[in-house]
């Protein structure tokens, strides 16, 4: 019985779900145009469980590069309004479009020439009528069998707010370097702040090896520094190759021990993937991953090895 109740439960929210991705139309850019636009902070209000959802939105577009508060509609009407200004954009989340508290702050907005967006289950409400643009949050039922707890409701109003905010990164261009900004605290903050140059094998433990090095010695480069690769240089020491461990098992395949008498030229891998010291750390696992590989070379402007990073060096460091 209980287990069924709970399987409902989340049937009923993701129907919630599913039934905004046919409403996600013109409406969406208008206010991922006015949210984009907005000079000032975009400003949530909510009361009860909208407030709690309005709080989360708040906290994915601050920390997705949009500022952005949440004020308590009651505390509004009681002098807190003036935390919103002109210039701010102020998103309402109401499922009814009704509620009291937002009601009766909307004609100070309204004066401020504030522009508002609301997240409801109600178009033809009093708040839609006030807002710039209305997002139709509307809900078939709701997961409470009394159809009185809000469930279903502030499912879908969270998810048309995460809808908004990666929309939103999106335009502007959010990048890894901007989120790991704005969270520099934490395992998150560490894991991605780090940079390659922090990270990589740098000095006499660099595998490195001129382009007319026989592979036998190739291969003690490569076995000595414990990294399964090795660079590639010419005379003026810019990286031309690597030859890793694949490199040399697809050479012994393809001439056999003559491969130990060939230069390393003969079977680098030319044009390898690259980066630089200040590359963040999760940005090399990212490439490794798409890649198939376990390390990176790190080069310098000229193109000249100054590092190795590899996967191991991710794991220990916690980034993995």
């Amino acid at each position: 019985m209980f287990i069924e109740q709970a399987r409902k439960v989340l049937k009923i929210e993701a129907d919630a779900i599913n039934a905004l991705i046919d409403r996600i139309d013109e409406n969406l850019i208008k206010a991922i145009d006015i949210m984009y636009s907005c000079n000032g902070r975009v400003v949530i209000t909510g009361m009860g469980k909208s407030g709690l959802i309005g709080k989360k939105i708040a906290a994915t577009l601050a920390s997705t590069g949009t500022p952005a508060l949440f004020m308590h509609p009651a505390e509004g009407g009681h002098g807190d309004i003036g935390m919103v200004t002109k210039g701010d954009v102020v998103i309402a989340i109401s499922n009814s479009g009704e509620t009291d508290e937002l009601i009766k702050i909307l004609p100070v907005l309204g004066r401020l020439d504030i522009k508002l967006i609301s997240l409801t289950g109600n178009i033809r409400s009093t708040l839609a009528k006030a807002s710039d643009v209305v997002l139709d949050v509307s809900i078939k039922e709701e997961a409470c069998p009394m159809g009185l707890v809000p469930t279903a409701s502030t499912t879908a109003a969270l998810a048309m707010g995460d809808a908004l905010a990666v929309t939103l990164l999106s335009k502007r261009g959010f990048k890894e370097e901007d989120f790991a900004f704005f969270h520099p605290g934490g395992n998150l903050g560490r894991r991605l702040l780090l940079t390659a140059g922090e990270l990589m094998h740098t000095g006499v433990s660099v595998p490195i090896v001129n382009i007319k090095t026989l592979m036998k010695e190739a291969i003690m480069e490569i076995s000595s520094k414990r990294l399964g690769i090795t660079t590639v240089t010419d005379d003026s020491y810019k990286l031309r190759g690597i030859i890793t461990d694949g490199d040399l098992r697809r050479g012994l395949e393809k001439w056999g021990e003559k491969v130990f008498s060939l230069k390393a030229e003969d079977v680098m891998t030319r044009n390898p993937k690259t980066i630089t010291r200040d590359t963040l750390a999760a940005k090399a696992i990212s490439i490794m991953e798409k890649q198939s590989i376990t390390a990176l070379v790190v080069v310098d402007q000229e193109s000249k090895p100054e590092g190795i990073i590899h996967m191991h060096d991710l794991l220990k460091a916690g980034i993995v």
